[in-house]
């Protein structure tokens, strides 16, 4: 199992006038000379550098307290995920896994080499206590391919003891500035061992392509969620919190833009791009919605008078969800290592390349894109309308759970359109949000009361009382009745502000 450690550290330039004295910041009672270590790594990426383009190392590292492989996604300015996996000759799987995503069907390669002699030094306080450590790094560095060359530099780094406040990093950096020692250009040393060992011709990078045309912007939505579905594919991989849900989510957005601006990009290329979409949605769901349905129905027992609670209602309970969840840790994984995972990835990859543009694409953002958003408001105001017209009971339930699918393409098409039309879209996504949540809870008690009558009847099965079971049905019907009283107001307000 591979080890993972917050990185929060900061880099600066160095010259031949070393480290300066850092006694006098705040809170530092002692700076102990750790020595001299000899570090000698190796980075590798594909032959186009996928992983340099997101940010992210891969390393082999011998030399120093923590020798093995370094795997670092990144968080925030100066700030990165550190997985580490012992040393070894080839890539360790877990971290070839994690990068997949990015890498693809490509060979992951040795393309630079970095050889530093790191001068290091403890700051402390008052108790012995590590605040950071400092270190100054001579640094050689090599491109194995392609025709690049080799460069030399020294830098500072202050990377934050584990558990540290960030705050004391700005202590030091005041104390270094002072000194006359600026901030690194580089984000990393291997950014800037790439870009000064670099082939001249590449060194150059083209600025980004200005959105102008409603094709633009819309391209640049799908180009979002398609790196969001990247990005999370290691979060998911390592079970991060909430991370199946949002890239649930983005399988979701994509999918909702291409419906929405169907006069911008052809549904001949999307439509099928989005049943795949839909296929990794509901294998990342497979345990998901079994979850919420267990939380929900577990909190629901829990807040029962214990009178109300008669058998083994519980037992029953978590019985039932271990039966019923189809899926597993193995089986998600299993899907993101398939080829069937890495196609979608692809596809998504060729149709921002070589995107199927109609006419409506090269016309002015402002009346394509508030058009197409205002198409998907007037239809979901038709099923609104037509759920309300109906008597409470199934029909009713079927509408309601259909206007809220309308709803979260309502909202994702106001979310890809803020950069449009501004306040409005902001307004309109906010308001679709708030119904979406109303006929979300009014989807999830229907759901609910299913459960209820599934695992009444195995419970009459079983020679056990099905009291609370009835109670719980009851206390579900009564919560839809109150989201459904609810629906028309809401919608009336969201009629009246949401949309100009």
């Amino acid at each position: 199992m591979a080890d993972i450690k917050r990185e929060i550290e900061r880099k600066y330039e160095s010259d031949e006038s070393g480290l300066p004295d850092l006694t006098g910041v705040a809170g530092v009672a002692a700076v102990i000379d750790k020595g001299v270590a000899h570090l000698d790594a190796t980075y590798y990426d594909t032959a186009d550098e996928r992983l340099a383009a997101s940010k992210v190392t891969l390393r082999r590292r011998t030399g120093g307290s923590d020798a093995g492989w370094h795997l670092k996604f990144p968080v925030a300015p100066g700030v990165r995920d550190e997985i580490h996996a012992p040393l070894a000759d080839t890539v360790p799987r877990p971290l070839a896994g994690l990068v997949r995503s990015r890498v693809r069907d490509g060979e992951l390669l040795p393309v630079v080499r970095l050889v530093s002699d790191r001068d290091v030094r403890h700051l402390v306080d008052a108790d012995g206590r590590l605040l950071a450590e400092v270190s100054v790094d001579a640094v050689r560095a090599e491109r194995l391919t392609g025709k690049g060359g080799a460069a030399e530099w020294t830098e500072i780094e202050v990377e934050l003891a584990d558990g540290g406040d960030p705050v004391f990093l700005d202590k030091v950096e005041k104390r270094l500035r002072k000194a006359g020692v600026q901030p690194s250009a580089s984000s990393s040393k291997l950014a800037r061992a790439l870009e000064e060992t670099a082939p001249k011709k590449r060194r150059k990078s083209r600025a980004a392509r200005e959105a102008v045309t409603a094709g633009d912007h819309v391209l640049a939505y799908v180009r979002a969620q398609r790196d969001a579905l990247v990005e999370l594919d290691p979060a998911v991989r390592q079970d991060v919190y909430d991370s199946v849900h949002r890239m649930r989510v983005a399988t979701r957005r994509l999918r909702s833009v291409f419906r929405s601006y169907d006069r911008v990009l052809d549904r001949a290329v999307t439509d099928p791009v989005g049943e795949e979409l839909k296929w990794l949605a509901g294998e990342l769901g497979v345990d998901r919605d079994q979850e919420v349905l267990t939380e929900r129905l577990t909190a629901a027992v829990d807040a029962l008078p214990r009178a109300l609670v008669v058998g083994p209602v519980r037992t029953r309970l978590r019985t039932w969800s271990q039966a019923r969840r189809g899926g597993s840790r193995r089986r998600l994984i299993a899907v993101l290592d398939g080829a069937r995972y890495l196609e979608l990835l692809n596809a998504l990859d060729a149709l921002i390349t070589d995107p199927p543009l109609l006419k409506a694409a090269s016309g002015k953002p402002e009346a394509v894109i508030a058009k197409a958003v205002r198409k998907d408001f007037g239809r979901l105001a038709g099923l609104v309308e037509q759920a309300l017209a109906r008597s409470a009971g199934g029909e009713r339930d079927l509408a309601l759970h259909e206007a809220r699918k309308k709803a979260k393409r309502t909202r994702y098409a106001a979310e890809s359109a803020v950069d449009v039309m501004g306040r409005p879209a902001i307004g309109l996504a906010k308001a679709m949000k708030d119904l979406q949540g109303l006929l979300g809870d009014h989807q999830d008690s229907v759901m609910t009361r299913q459960a209820l009558r599934e695992l009444a009847r195995q419970a009459h099965s079983a020679g056990e009382s099905t009291f609370t079971y009835g109670v719980l049905y009851g206390r579900e019907e009564q919560r839809a009745a109150a989201d459904e009283a609810e629906l028309p107001g809401t919608w009336t307000e969201i009629n009246r502000r949401a949309w100009p």
